[in-house]
């Protein structure tokens, strides 16, 4: 009998621990401390992704899983001009369509995309070219139709297919400028999905007379049949290139949540989507794919994440946490996700609770019950600071009691706070007689508060997190008449505040975490369950809230945040934990 030695030229390794690189996939190994072989295997596997802010189906799409584009598509309640880009977290705004419309062709990369034909509610021709920022108008389809699948580039496109309003097998080419007419294809339909580029495009699925399997190929002048899908549906979406595509999605009906994955000329099964849609739209490679949108309800602003790799991709999600011993609105927490603390409360509570990471444990009383406070810090150096009454009463706790410190200049309350017991900053808030909110920030040295830079425009009930030198505030409640839910950034450089880039949503009583450059906020009066997170330059949609929540507690950091009390009083507590990703090592056995 041959050895592995004498097989592959390599002898089994004996390791006491697993090892942390890609590059030992394909190798076995003997870990002599669990006593068992093991290999790093590649496999393949959907996960959750960040919602789209508005919900929709037929919606067109392109570009690559770290930098997808939506654009356009059907609200349930009316046509959508609206475009997202998702950048491998979340979602963000960008420039809207000219033409609102849905079932229309995508086409290109998320800075250099096309969108074609579609319905407005009258059939349409209109093509537009998407720069990153902006859409101008195209040159104009030979034919209207909708439900029209695309490929290829902004200058080498691809329409095929569609209704005009009966089916059609009408191809066009786009060389940046116009379109011209290309070969038919062999079976006419509508609702179909296609990938590739001008010259060597795929077409699948769709609608004759009922939903179709048919798969066809095209090579810059004529569609050839291939091998036919396994599951006919409607409705479906794709990805990838011509010789390896990925087909995901659709309408059967009902709905599926069927994947198959092409090698140039027959469809295999793979791996189930985590929701079964159809009239979704999808992007990227067979092995990096994104799907997005869809229907039914709550389909529509789902996104998944299609992955072949060695890699075990854990999607960022909120979790239930401990609950805490008293339920209250209103209150300030600190610290981090397995080392948390939420102090204060309405009505003017004075409880103070220690968290772990799984259960919340009483602990020492404020010297002043309070709420409508900030706080700030860590578990064992946290301060609180403010409170209703437009309170100017600071203190700090040293994980085993609370102090009296030096008074804040200016008292208020729904104020925001970030950093440490030594270097922290409190800023904006209310008092009666401002109700745009102030504009006084305030700079804390472990004992006594000293003036920093005035925040403009001035708000109350914002998120707030980072450090001294380096804070940001999200949303809040500003302007006159108001207050109303702003969308407004700020970061400070712990001598100024500078505008930031602007939320998805006005928001406001919402909660941060995190840094500058790397934040979250959730929560919120307006946004409910929203969830956002920050690069230092725009924000984008994170998994949400399982429970829409005002007037909490928010703390932690970008990739493991806390969320707990709500409005009306309650006890209930949230995880969020960011996407993780792990080598996907197996045990080897004999079966």
């Amino acid at each position: 009998m041959s050895t592995l030695k004498e097989l592959y030229g390599k002898t089994v390794k004996v390791l006491s621990t697993d090892p942390t690189s890609a590059e030992a996939e394909g190798q076995v190994w003997y870990n002599s401390t669990s006593g068992t072989f093991k290999s790093i295997v590649a496999g393949a596997a959907w996960s959750s992704g960040a919602p789209l802010t508005t919900g929709r189906y037929a919606i067109g799409g392109a570009g690559t899983q770290t930098a997808g584009l939506g654009f356009g598509g059907y609200t349930g309640t009316g046509m959508a001009a609206n475009t997202e880009e998702y950048n491998g977290s979340g979602w963000s705004a960008g420039g809207a369509l000219s033409t609102a419309r849905m079932g229309l062709a995508g086409a290109g990369i998320q800075t250099a995309a096309l969108a074609a034909g579609g319905v407005a509610p009258g059939l349409s021709t209109a093509t537009e070219e998407y720069n990153g920022s902006a859409w101008t108008g195209g040159g104009a389809l030979s034919t209207a139709r909708e439900g029209v699948a695309g490929a290829g580039t902004q200058t080498a496109g691809l329409a095929f297919g569609g209704s005009v309003p009966a089916v059609s097998s009408a191809t066009e080419e786009y060389n940046g400028t116009a379109w011209t007419a290309g070969g038919a294809l062999n079976t006419a339909r509508r609702s179909l999905a296609g990938t590739g580029i001008q010259t060597s495009a795929l077409a699948f699925g769709g609608f004759t007379t009922a939903a179709t399997n048919a798969t066809e190929e095209y090579d810059g002048s004529s569609w050839t049949a291939s091998g036919a899908l396994n599951t006919a549906r409607i409705g479906l979406a794709g990805a990838g290139i011509q010789t390896s595509a990925l087909a995901f999605g659709g309408n059967i009906p009902p709905s599926t949540a069927a994947t198959e994955e092409y090698d140039g000329s027959s469809w295999t099964n793979g791996i189930n989507m985590g929701t079964a849609r159809g009239y979704l739209i999808g992007c990227g490679l067979q092995a990096a794919a994104l799907a997005f949108g869809g229907t039914p309800a709550p389909g529509g602003a789902l996104t998944e994440e299609y992955n072949f790799t060695v890699n075990t991709v854990t999607a960022g999600a909120w979790a239930s946490g401990g609950a805490l011993n008293t339920a209250r609105s209103l209150l300030s927490g600190a610290g981090t996700q397995t080392a948390g603390l939420a102090f204060g409360g309405g009505p003017n509570k004075d409880v103070s609770e220690e968290y772990d990471g799984t259960s919340w444990t009483e602990g020492p009383n404020l010297n002043t019950g309070r709420n409508s406070a900030c706080g700030f810090g860590v578990q064992t150096a946290a301060v609180m600071a403010g409170g209703a009454g437009s309170l100017t009463t600071t203190e700090n706790y040293d994980g085993t009691n609370w102090t009296a410190s030096g008074a804040l200049s200016t008292g208020r309350q729904y104020l925001a706070g970030c950093g440490t017991q030594t270097t922290g900053l409190v800023f904006g808030g209310y008092v009666p007689a401002s109700p745009a909110g102030l504009s006084a920030t305030e700079e804390y040295g472990g004992s006594s508060w000293t003036s920093g830079g005035a925040l403009s425009p001035t708000t109350w009930a914002s998120a707030g997190c980072g450090t001294q030198t380096a804070a940001l505030k999200a949303g809040g409640a500003g302007g006159s008449p108001g207050p109303t839910a702003v969308v407004n950034t700020q970061e400070y450089d712990g001598s100024s505040w500078t505008a930031g880039g602007d939320m998805i949503s006005a928001n406001k009583s919402n909660h941060g975490a995190g840094t500058q450059t790397a934040a979250l906020t959730f929560g919120g009066s307006v946004t409910g369950t929203l969830t956002l997170g920050y690069d230092g330059t725009a924000w984008s949609t994170r998994p949400s809230l399982s429970t829409g929540r005002t007037y909490f507690a928010g703390f932690g950091i970008n990739t493991a945040a806390i969320a707990t009390g709500n409005n009306p009083a309650a006890a209930i507590t949230e995880e969020f934990t960011g996407d993780t990703t792990a080598l996907n090592i197996e045990t080897l056995t004999t079966s």
